[in-house]
């Protein structure tokens, strides 16, 4: 008997989720709201609420919404028993997925707006942006941990990595405009910041 209805609660999560990220997109952070939101996926403003607590909370769904359907659910962990070049390219390659759709790097502009405009209000959407950039230092502490990398500090490591992607994946299309990389271009990026990374870290695996 409950079934039906929890159906129909996921049907209107979803709309609402759709309708924000048009709007979002569309109108930009600061001229979007709960009420133009909730006309646009054909509910109250009451039903939004009941979702979301606000836009801050919705954005960044939306964001992580994003993220969850590039990696696509594969478990990206670290393996002591395969060699780390593949493993650290596999898990740039979902990196500059995630970096590649038109969907992520509108919105990242509609963020990064947010960001100059308003840094206070900002704080918790960069900070949910940047929960799901973890992975990637959990498998660089669990290479560390195995002995097969060294001198490194996890966290300064991990943001020279993400800067090796971004300066190809996310800046250029963010302030000027460029297309999102192919994917010849991705796999050059992430072989490369592969290749520099183990070369100054790696113990020779």
């Amino acid at each position: 008997m409950s079934s039906s209805p929890q159906r129909l609660t996921d049907r209107k999560r979803a709309a609402i989720l759709r309708a924000a990220a048009a709007e979002f997109r569309q109108a930009g952070f600061e001229a979007t709201s709960m009420d133009r939101i909730a006309a646009a996926a054909g509910v109250s403003k009451r039903t939004v609420y009941n979702h979301f607590p606000g836009k801050e909370a919705l954005f960044a769904r939306i964001l992580e919404q994003l993220w969850e359907s590039s990696v696509g659910g594969v478990a990206l962990i670290y393996r002591a028993d395969q060699p780390l070049a593949p493993q650290l390219k596999q898990l740039l390659l979902q990196k500059l997925l995630l970096l590649s759709d038109p969907n992520f790097i509108d919105l990242a502009r509609v963020a990064m707006a947010e960001i100059i405009h308003a840094p206070e209000r900002a704080r918790e959407i960069v900070g949910r942006m940047d929960e799901k950039e973890g992975g990637l230092v959990r498998w660089i502490r669990a290479a560390i941990a195995d002995g097969r990398l060294q001198g490194v500090d996890e966290d300064f490591a991990g943001q020279q990595l993400q800067g090796l992607v971004k300066s190809f994946a996310l800046w250029p299309q963010i302030m000027m405009g460029q297309a999102p990389l192919g994917e010849a271009e991705r796999e050059r990026v992430a072989e490369s910041a592969v290749a520099m990374f183990l070369g100054h870290y790696g113990r020779g695996d």
